[in-house]
C-alpha cells in the first residue's frame, strides 16, 4: 500500500506548523513537525550541557538524537510536543531554543541521525511533513509538495502575536532580526539549504488569511493525492 506523504516547507514564521496541523487533521494523517525535532534535540543537549560542546562530544550526542524520546500529538487543530513524556509544547517555541536548533541544524552527522528519525514517520494512511527540507532533502518522493512562504515582516508580526499570546513578551525589532538572520543561514547552509523543490506548489501568504491558504492547499493535495 502506498503510503500518501504531504510535505509543507518554508521560513520562519510562514504559517506552516499551523497549517500542517489543519491538514493533517483534515486528511486524519500522520504529523511530523521536524523543525520541532531540531528543537527538542537542541534543548536536550542543552538541558545536558552538551549544546556548547557538541564537536567534543560528537557520538554522544549522534546517540542522543537517535533515541529522543518524542512524540506528537494534534489537538484542536494545533500540535503538543512531548520530551520525554513531557509537554514542552510551549517551552521549545521561545527564541532561544529556536537558537539551540539553528546550532544542531548546521550539524551534518547530527541532521543525517535525524533523517532516520524522520523517515520512521512514513505510517498509514499518510503523513504530513513540515519543515525546511521535506521536499528537496528528506521525502522527495513525496505526491504532493507545498512551499509556504511570507514576507519576512509579515512573519515578524505573527511571531510576536503568537509569543505574546503564549504571555511572553515580544519586541518586534528583536523577532525581525532574528527572522532575517534565520533565513540567510537556512539559506546558505551547505547541507539541505532552505529553498522550494522544484514540482513545489508556492503559496505566498503576506496578505492572505489562514482559511484561504488552506483552502488553496486542499484544493491542490486533492489534484496530487487523485492520480
Amino acid at each position: 500500500m502506498t503510503v500518501q506523504i504531504i510535505t509543507i516547507d518554508g521560513p520562519s514564521g510562514s504559517g506552516k506548523g499551523t497549517l500542517a496541523a489543519k491538514i493533517a487533521a483534515h486528511y486524519q494523517y500522520n504529523l511530523l513537525d521536524s523543525g520541532a525535532l531540531y528543537r527538542l534535540l537542541g534543548l536536550s543537549l542543552f538541558q545536558r550541557g552538551l549544546l556548547e560542546h557538541i564537536e567534543a562530544n560528537l557520538a554522544q550526542c549522534v546517540e542522543y538524537a537517535t533515541h529522543l524520546d518524542i512524540e506528537f500529538k494534534i489537538a484542536s487543530n494545533s500540535t503538543q510536543t512531548f520530551l520525554d513524556g513531557v509537554d514542552v509544547s510551549q517551552t521549545i517555541r521561545t527564541e532561544q531554543v529556536g537558537e539551540y536548533a539553528s546550532k544542531v541544524a548546521v550539524i551534518p552527522e547530527l541532521r543525517q541521525a535525524l533523517f532516520e528519525r524522520q523517515r520512521a514517520f512514513i505510517q498509514v494512511p499518510g503523513l504530513v511533513a513540515d519543515g525546511r527540507d521535506m521536499a528537496t532533502a528528506i521525502f522527495p518522493e513525496a505526491q504532493a509538495k507545498i512551499y509556504l512562504t511570507a514576507s519576512a515582516e509579515s512573519r515578524a508580526e505573527r511571531r510576536v502575536k503568537q509569543l505574546q499570546g503564549m504571555g511572553l513578551d515580544a519586541k518586534i525589532s528583536d523577532i525581525l532580526f532574528n527572522i532575517q538572520a534565520r533565513d540567510k543561514r537556512d539559506m546558505e547552509r551547505t547541507v539541505a539549504p532552505l529553498k522550494p523543490a522544484e514540482d513545489a506548489y508556492i503559496i505566498d501568504s503576506s496578505t492572505i488569511g489562514i482559511d484561504e491558504v488552506f483552502q488553496l492547499m486542499v484544493n491542490y493535495i486533492d489534484t496530487c493525492i487523485a492520480k
